[in-house]
């Protein structure tokens, strides 16, 4: 605790001394006076109250000398010592050492440390409340510096990660860090030497890995939203022709995922046309040509079209669209888009709307309570059913997978990317290509997991399904660059299996069975 801090507990702690010793002396000087009315620590404490508050009932009084000196003290003393004592009392009530007194006995919950109030860190710490009701809230700030105070209990204490870190202490349970302003690790002073600290520490940042420290963990905004908003407006099989307007973070985060999860089977073909071109993208994802139609539509695969055109002038494109996203980085550049949509152009597939709030009648996404929760920004299920892909892995070949912490990064990467794609097999399964699946129970898993069990039967079936993970399988790692190579290296970036399903022999084709077999397991979690 700082030294501001410490004076108040002191100044009370030398206060309560001095009015104890005073009791102390005051029973002693009368105890043995057969006069006195004072015999006890419960009369001497009565007689006090009664002096200092100046009431004076009279009804117990010192009879001798030095009990009589105690009097006068009391007296003297009077309503000063109860009026500092309250005062001090109150200063440490609105000081930061209250909330540090506090903490000190919460020691057995889970505390979520924010070191700012931002309208993101209000809202994940409300979202990790209502799934954790038990949860130590805390932001790293006085109170006086925030505008509007959270409508849920909370902490505020201005002080660093390494202070509660230390307060928190070795108890088993989560201490968790979040630096929720984007990039804000790299120039909060707060965050200096929290890679050394026993705590969980998640840093919003618009670019950078995932980790990078065994404690740090970098999370991308645009990335939870995107995720988001392919779980809850799932690409459908009728949908042959995607337009998005705007590529800045949302639009590029959009686009990533629909290449690493739109793939719910092997002759649906969809194409992304993109207003607000990037050579960068195909630049730097040049193995994408290997899976995808790159500038061109085809018939036989999925394709990408970058439109260096303004997106007004394509009335054909926007009325054969199946469906328009509207993701500009630019909120109210994204309305202003909309609005001319509705009123000029003729429209026949649906209409998404970026936005970070609740609208009515409006088909909408990005609603900042949909993007800052626990499940997107801490990953905890996804990280679960990833390490339970690899398990399961694992247990059919004992002699060369690795344990999930022996991975390499690509490998762990591989792994969350097939439990994305998770949702997408349990509405192929289901034959639930809509919107109404938006969350998986136990009883939707077992179903789904039955529905497998009992469709590859059917060798065409199974065949099918392999398919759909393999080509799955090969957008991840031809999105990072890799190629076919005799073996397996993430050094080279190269792995036997980046070819055409037909090419590969029985055991690979069998290889992302395990994928599938996932669902009879998690229903057991």
């Amino acid at each position: 605790m700082k030294r501001k801090h410490r004076l108040p507990v002191t100044i009370i702690l030398v206060v309560v001394f001095v009015y104890i010793t005073l009791l102390l002396l005051l029973i002693r000087a009368e105890a043995d006076e057969p006069l006195s009315s004072i015999d006890t620590f419960i009369d001497a404490l009565w007689y006090s109250v009664a002096t200092l508050t100046t009431v004076g009932y009279g009804d117990i009084t010192p009879v001798t000398p030095l009990g009589r000196a105690v009097g006068v003290v009391f007296v003297l003393l009077s309503t000063g010592i109860l009026v500092t004592l309250i005062s001090t009392l109150l200063s440490f009530l609105a000081s930061e050492g209250f909330p540090l007194f506090r903490l000190s006995f919460l020691k057995r919950r889970n505390w979520y440390y924010f070191a700012d109030a931002s309208p993101e860190s209000v809202t994940l710490a409300g979202q990790i409340l209502k799934s954790e009701q038990e949860a130590v809230i805390i932001y790293g700030l006085s109170k006086s510096q925030v505008t509007e105070a959270p409508d849920y209990p909370c902490l505020f204490v201005n002080v660093s990660p390494e202070r509660i870190a230390e307060l928190k202490g070795d108890t088993g349970n989560r201490c968790s860090v979040f630096f929720m302003k984007e990039n804000d690790i790299g120039v909060n002073a707060k965050a200096a030497g929290i890679s050394q600290l026993p705590v969980e520490v998640y840093a919003r940042t618009v670019s950078g890995e995932e980790m990078l420290s065994g404690n740090i963990h970098f999370f991308h905004s645009y990335d939870c939203c995107a995720r988001e908003y392919w779980r809850q407006k799932p690409l459908l099989r009728r949908e042959r022709r995607i337009v998005m307007i705007g590529f800045g973070h949302y639009g590029e985060a959009l686009l990533k995922y629909a290449i690493l999860t739109n793939v719910i089977a092997p002759e649906h073909h969809v194409a992304y046309h993109i207003f607000g071109g990037s050579d960068r993208f195909l630049d730097i994802h040049a193995k994408l040509k290997h899976v995808f139609s790159i500038q061109e539509e085809a018939d036989d695969r999925d394709s990408i079209l970058f439109h260096s055109s303004s997106w007004t002038l394509d009335h054909e494109l926007l009325a054969s669209a199946d469906r328009v996203i509207i993701c500009c980085d630019d909120e109210q550049e994204g309305w202003d888009i909309f609005w001319q949509l509705r009123r000029y152009y003729r429209i026949s597939g649906r209409i998404d709307l970026r936005s970070s709030r609740f609208i009515p009648d409006v088909s909408h996404f990005g609603v900042m309570e949909s993007i800052y929760t626990p499940e997107h920004v801490l990953r905890t299920t996804l990280n679960q059913v990833a390490i339970a892909m690899n398990d399961l892995y694992r247990s059919n070949h004992p002699q060369t997978a690795l344990g999930w912490d022996a991975l390499g990064d690509y490998l762990r990467q591989s792994k969350i990317a097939a439990s994305e794609h998770l949702f997408v097999k349990v509405r192929i399964l289901l034959d639930k290509q809509n919107e109404t699946l938006t969350d998986l129970t136990p009883e939707t898993l077992a179903r789904a997991y039955a529905a497998y069990q009992n469709n590859i039967q059917d060798k065409t079936c199974l065949d099918e399904y392999r398919q759909i993970e393999h080509l799955r399988w090969m957008r991840f790692y031809l999105y990072h660059n890799w190629s076919r190579g005799p073996v397996h290296s993430q050094t080279l970036r190269q792995d036997p299996r980046l070819c055409p399903y037909a090419k590969l022999t029985p055991q690979a084709k069998a290889y992302g069975d395990y994928s599938w077999e996932l669902l009879g397991e998690l229903r057991l979690i």
